[in-house]
């Protein structure tokens, strides 16, 4: 995940958010606190209280990731 940014948003529910940020960091990459056109990836929990960051991040054309498909990205590395 070296120099890749992530951002996350909704409810997980496998990990809480601050141990997703920290394998994120541990990786190499960066754990994001808002959007913006660098942002790498948006993990998404619960769609439904997503709010606002996936709209935009939508809009700025960013990769949207599930958690288990961010979940699946950490078992590759």
């Amino acid at each position: 995940l070296e120099g890749q940014s992530f951002l996350f948003t909704g409810t997980l529910t496998q990990m809480t958010r601050s141990d997703a940020q920290a394998r994120v960091k541990a990786l190499g990459g960066i754990a994001a606190s808002g959007v913006s056109k660098k942002l790498s990836y948006l993990v998404v929990g619960d769609a439904g209280k997503a709010g606002g960051k996936l709209k935009k991040a939508q809009s700025l054309g960013i990769p949207v990731l599930s958690e288990t498909e961010f979940l699946e990205r950490l078992n590759e590395v």
